[in-house]
């Protein structure tokens, strides 16, 4: 359930544009759209709750070797510079595997709210509903 319909959450990964220049090139991965972009950074032994989301759909892009994403039932060790695709309602998972921080780029695409948040499992005992 989107709480708010004029915010698209497409259902699978949005193209991602690889532009060309003379010194280079870059990875355009929305353009003029409505996203939240956020760092997450995830201490070492430490792992955000199992959830899902209502209103958005997420990509995240691992920039640093040692995180642990699970999506969906697949728990796996990320490498710097994987990217994954977490659809709507989908559970999932970020930990940190390694002996420093990691960090994931998250792009999410819907209606970014704490409230859409419902969580399966979560080490802080957090309420299963909302922030």
């Amino acid at each position: 359930m989107n709480t708010d319909p004029t915010l698209p959450i497409p259902a699978e990964p949005p193209p991602v544009a690889c532009v060309h220049r003379p010194w280079g090139s870059f990875r355009q991965y929305a353009f003029n759209q409505s996203v939240t972009v956020s760092l997450m950074t995830v201490q070492p032994g430490q792992r955000l709750s199992l959830q899902s989301h209502t209103g958005r759909a997420e990509r995240w892009i691992v920039l640093d070797d040692g995180a642990q994403v699970q999506v969906g039932e697949v728990v796996r060790d990320c490498q710097m510079g994987e990217e994954l695709w977490i659809p709507v309602n989908e559970k999932h998972r970020l930990g940190c595997s390694g002996k420093r921080p990691v960090r994931v780029l998250e792009i999410a695409f819907g209606n970014w709210q704490q409230e859409d948040i419902t969580r399966y499992a979560d080490d802080f005992s957090r309420p299963q509903q909302g922030e």
